[in-house]
């Protein structure tokens, strides 16, 4: 005999796997439409249109393969040898490991909160809760941890802007010595 709230997750966990499946159609659909449309596949483009949010794609590796491999494609009516420099590939892939840094960070904290919920949950399950003043001051320190996080997650981003800003600077400068 099933327990009553093994029934309710089993629900919930059906509904994730059906939001899931309607997330990916109409990723697949939008990046169909971007083709035929010949307008600019890229991962912020296919996210837009298909109303999901861009880490939804880096979830599903398969979706991400996809809009990749679009993305390299010439799309109908281009340019012939309108192509990119090297610069902007190394800015783009600067660029990418800078946001892998900043997830990888993120997917930390959130393995952290996860453990914690799962421990928490079996603690109360097992019937040896704590007293209620014990999980406030638990959920606090919990609560604080995630905002200390964050709070380091924003440090580090206002840092990369600043080195960026320096590093265009340092260039401008370059520029305008050069010139004088």
């Amino acid at each position: 005999m099933s327990k009553p709230g093994s029934r309710r997750t089993e629900a919930m966990v059906r509904g994730r796997q059906a939001d899931t499946e309607r997330r990916r159609v109409r990723v697949e659909k939008a990046l169909g439409d971007l083709q035929a449309a010949g307008e600019e596949v890229s991962v912020a483009a296919v996210a837009r249109r298909a109303g999901v949010d861009r880490t939804f794609l880096y979830r599903h590796r398969d979706l991400l393969a996809q809009v990749h491999t679009a993305e390299q494609a010439p799309a109908e009516g281009a340019v012939a040898g309108a192509g990119v420099s090297r610069a902007s590939l190394m800015a783009d892939l600067a660029a990418a490991g800078e946001r892998n840094a900043r997830l990888m960070g993120r997917i930390s904290l959130l393995e952290q909160r996860l453990s914690q919920l799962m421990g928490e949950q079996t603690w109360k399950d097992s019937g040896l809760g704590a007293p209620g003043s014990v999980e406030k001051l638990q959920q606090r320190t919990v609560q604080l941890e995630q905002e200390k996080g964050e709070l380091k997650l924003k440090l580090e981003e206002a840092l990369e802007d600043l080195e960026a800003a320096r590093a265009a600077n340092r260039e401008l400068t370059r520029v305008l010595n050069q010139q004088g």
